[in-house]
């Protein structure tokens, strides 16, 4: 695909420089490093400049801040050759917390800590993802991705003794039966099934009146990513799939996942859904998708930027899949 890396936290080429994590004089030498800075995250927000165009913070190692934060910080690589980590502030409580608002789908909230000016907030990253650079983006989603990891996998899976944070927060390692965990990735297919001039759309239960979506689903063990996208389609809509071919991915760190856009061709066109997967499927024509991009469709929204379902629609409908 022409514009696979043009998707939102990817393309930015940022150097993550692997080869330094098992060196700990090498990342203590990089953490006192004059040109170091670190990104700052609470309970999954990063701390942005929302003016205009909006930018993720890099502070200085010395920040007063990062007394607060946890002192396990994750080493995210260089950035024009300067070493960039990522610290976690989810300690810190802020006052009139209306917590209710926190990890939904449409956080509107923003938090601010004293120590920064009323421009520098913490932001639901789907909110704002699109306001970001490709290395902001990526910096920012990284640092969300292995951050949740460690929260959820506080204990070995081996032999359930508290692990410890290594290899600058890229792994943990449990003192009790020396085993190693790394961060995972789950892979997701997400599909732009065709039937002639149609794609199929699809919604699932509590989504926001009026969205819909591509169709996706986890990928299964054993199973290719060309067999996850027809079982799928299947299970969720009743549809058959001949033809498929990958597009593009995208990390999608809400929590961790990593979606694999692929385009299929239908070789069936009646839908038959099925209610515990998804709540309504329906065929969508080019013309009328061009409506819904538009924002003027009666019932349907369009997809929300950002995510790789508007990337692969909005190449669709331009003709640049290929």
């Amino acid at each position: 695909m022409r514009h696979a890396e043009t998707v939102t936290f990817g393309g930015s080429a940022l150097d993550r420089a692997g080869e330094l994590r098992a060196d700990a004089a090498a990342l203590a030498a990089a953490a006192a490093d004059p040109a170091a800075r670190t990104i700052l995250m609470w309970r999954g927000k990063p701390l942005i400049n929302r003016a205009r165009p909006a930018s993720l913070l890099r502070l200085p190692l010395d920040h007063p801040a990062l007394a607060e934060a946890d002192p396990a910080s994750i080493f995210l690589g260089r950035e024009d050759g300067a070493p960039r980590f990522a610290h976690d502030l989810s300690g810190w409580q802020p006052e009139d917390l209306d917590a209710s608002q926190l990890g939904g789908f449409l956080d509107p909230s923003e938090q601010r800590h004293p120590a920064f000016a009323a421009d520098e907030v913490f932001v639901e990253l789907r909110r704002v993802m699109t306001w970001l650079s490709p290395r902001d983006a990526e910096l920012a989603a990284t640092a969300k991705a292995v951050f949740g990891w460690h929260d959820s996998h506080r204990f070995c899976a081996k032999c359930g003794a508290p692990s410890e944070i290594s290899m600058g927060g890229w792994q943990r390692t449990c003192p009790a039966c020396h085993a190693h965990h790394f961060p995972r990735t789950d892979p997701v297919v997400i599909m732009l099934i065709t039937h002639g001039n149609a794609v199929l759309m699809g919604r699932s239960p509590g989504w926001p009146e009026g969205m819909y979506s591509l169709l996706a689903g986890f990928v299964e063990p054993g199973e290719t990513l060309e067999a996850a996208v027809r079982r799928e389609v299947f299970e969720e809509a009743g549809v058959r799939v001949g033809a498929v071919d990958y597009l593009s991915s995208q990390p999608w760190p809400f929590p961790a996942s990593l979606m694999f856009g692929c385009q299929g061709e239908a070789t069936s066109h009646e839908i038959t859904i099925d209610p515990a997967e998804i709540e309504a499927a329906m065929w969508v024509s080019r013309e009328e998708m061009m409506t819904v991009f538009a924002g003027d469709h009666p019932a349907i929204l369009p997809a929300r930027k950002g995510a790789i379902a508007h990337f692969l629609i909005e190449n669709w409908l331009a003709d640049t899949l290929d």
